[in-house]
């Protein structure tokens, strides 16, 4: 079973950095079978995606291009999210998620509803 533990969420000022965490445990086979992304839910709105990652690339949602960086460590089978320039806006619950693939991951889905595993999640509140 899947497992993902997020961590380095916090309280931050507007143009100020956090760089987030996801441990994960218990892939089946390659790490890469599984497409990787970080997606947030700010209060009282829907998931949405921030950025994922497979062997084909990453993708960043426009409103955190230049700002944000996904980076994926296979030795140490961690995901982070390194948040730079950070906006009042960006204040949300971040969630690490995995989606797995018959063989390896080249190209990760956008949308939160391709994927099946997901961490706890963890608070990011950025003020002005």
């Amino acid at each position: 079973q899947v497992q993902l533990v997020e961590s380095g969420g916090g309280s931050v000022q507007a143009g100020g950095s956090l760089r987030l965490s996801c441990a994960t445990s218990g892939y089946t086979g390659s790490p890469y079978r599984y497409c990787m992304g970080w997606f947030r839910q700010p209060p009282g709105k829907e998931r949405e995606g921030v950025a994922t990652i497979a062997i084909g690339g990453t993708y960043y949602t426009d409103s955190v291009k230049g700002r944000f960086t996904i980076i994926r460590d296979s030795a140490k089978n961690t995901l982070y999210l390194q948040m730079d320039s950070l906006k009042p806006e960006d204040t949300a619950m971040y969630y690490c998620a995995a989606h797995d693939v018959p063989g390896d991951c080249y190209m990760a889905p956008r949308g939160p509803e391709n994927y099946n595993y997901w961490g706890q999640g963890t608070q990011v509140t950025v003020s002005s």
